[in-house]
């Protein structure tokens, strides 16, 4: 197990290099340049060049990409271009917005896709099944960009019940939740379908429903926690995405998280707080995957003992 472990924290560190490697590369390959942004096209050359000097962009790329990769080492981000902010403490302000957006989604999510997935997998072939896969179809092909400027127009314009925008009270997150929920309830609740189908024609089941249980024990109590591991692995690799942040989400609702963070900076050309994100991103698709895989040996035992053996 520690061996395991150990390989797999290495092979992470790798991959976590190899992104970082990437993404300083691609945007410095991006057309545009921080220094015009910064002070506009009709700057002086000397003061461009200057600023250049500064912010130490006149470096070849690989100098700059070798520094910046020891800051890192050293748990230095850097400093954002712009407002010359550390980028740790830029990234602080905006985590616990995206936290608290993705853990609400992902209730949300899970309300919704549980009742579904179960209704159509104990009404296979019936009315009830073709409308829980439509809705999750309808889902699945309503993209984020669209479903959330229409639940503004519907619910913020029209209705008036909830703001339009920003983060300010509870009221504020219904959209943001709701718009990044059913994306992901639309895929969890067809995996809860399938696991359920696979599991309730198990000789297991046939004993419980012997015994006497009701048809919802035996689905609550007995198939739903054997058909876990691959929604697991489903909402962890989504939990990820949310926790990266809901970029399109985040932009549509003026959300302050991580997502909103990097669209503004890749149009500011913010190098450093581009590859913080992007970094951030990173681990946290690591964390989360890692955690799955406890999860994976406190659901289902045989993971354990096949651990140990």
């Amino acid at each position: 197990m520690l061996r395991l472990l150990i390989t797999r924290l290495l092979s992470t560190a790798v991959v976590v290099l190899g992104v970082v490697c990437l993404v300083f590369l691609l945007i410095h390959l991006v057309p545009g340049d921080p220094v015009d942004v910064m002070l506009g096209e009709n700057a002086q050359m000397a003061d461009r060049q200057a600023l250049r000097e500064a912010l130490g962009l006149n470096q070849p790329i690989g100098n700059q990409l070798l520094t910046y990769i020891g800051n890192l080492f050293k748990g230095d981000l850097g400093q954002s271009l712009h407002s010359r902010t550390p980028v740790s403490s830029m990234l602080l302000e905006r985590i616990p917005a995206t936290v608290e957006l993705a853990l609400v989604s992902l209730l949300v999510a899970c309300l919704i896709a549980f009742p579904l997935g179960i209704i159509a997998a104990l009404n296979r072939g019936k009315a009830w099944d073709k409308t829980a896969m439509g809705v999750s179809l309808l889902g699945v092909s309503v993209p984020n960009f669209l479903l959330g400027p229409v639940l503004i127009l519907l619910f913020s314009i029209s209705l008036g019940w909830l703001p339009v925008s920003g983060k300010d009270g509870l009221a504020s997150m219904v959209l943001p939740a709701i718009t990044l929920g059913t994306a992901l309830a639309a895929v969890l609740s067809r995996m809860v379908r399938s696991t359920l189908l696979e599991v309730l024609h198990e000789d297991y089941i046939r004993t419980a429903r012997a015994k006497g249980l009701s048809h919802i024990r035996v689905v609550i109590f007995h198939a739903l926690p054997n058909a876990m591991l691959p929604i697991i692995t489903l909402l962890g690799l989504q939990l990820g995405v949310l926790l990266g942040g809901a970029v399109i989400t985040e932009t549509v609702f003026s959300w302050p998280g991580i997502g909103k963070l990097t669209i503004d900076a890749i149009m500011k050309r913010d190098y450093p707080v581009v590859q913080a994100c992007v970094l951030l991103i990173s681990i946290t698709y690591v964390v989360v995957n890692v955690f799955t895989d406890i999860v994976y040996g406190w659901i289902d035992p045989r993971v354990r003992l096949g651990d140990r053996s």
